[in-house]
């Protein structure tokens, strides 16, 4: 199986100015653990992850003036669609992280999570009749 088979193709995207909060607030509704962060004037493309803002938090800063960009990830590991979710997992693995940029030709076209890649790996559950 491919990347492209279990990735999102609908991905949360912020500036490098958006706040922790409004941050954490849309990853929150759209009930996504990673946001990538397009700063095409800086450090282009970057991924903000749940734990950014909570790293941020219980460190005391106020999530309402923390900027994006000061807990951007810039060293991205990026995938291309047509990698194995092998490839994806080894990674992720090997880099320590849980969401990979999915990118075609220079542009992000999705985002694939652990949780994705366990989805397509684990059975699915059958519901037992009571």
């Amino acid at each position: 199986m491919l990347v492209r088979d279990a990735m999102s193709t609908v991905v949360l995207t912020i500036g490098p100015d958006h706040t922790l909060r409004q941050a954490a607030a849309l990853m929150a509704a759209r009930r996504v653990g990673a946001a990538v962060v397009l700063d095409p004037d800086g450090i282009g493309i970057g991924i903000l992850t749940e734990r950014d803002v909570l790293n941020s938090v219980g460190l005391g800063q106020d999530p309402d003036s923390e900027r994006a960009h000061a807990h951007t990830t810039t060293d991205v590991v990026f995938a291309a669609p047509a990698w194995t979710l092998e490839e994806a997992a080894q990674a992720m693995a090997h880099g320590g992280f849980r969401h990979l940029i999915v990118c075609e030709n220079g542009e992000p076209v999705g985002i694939v999570s652990v949780r994705d890649i366990i989805k397509c790996w684990a059975p699915v559950r059958q519901q037992v009749p009571a």
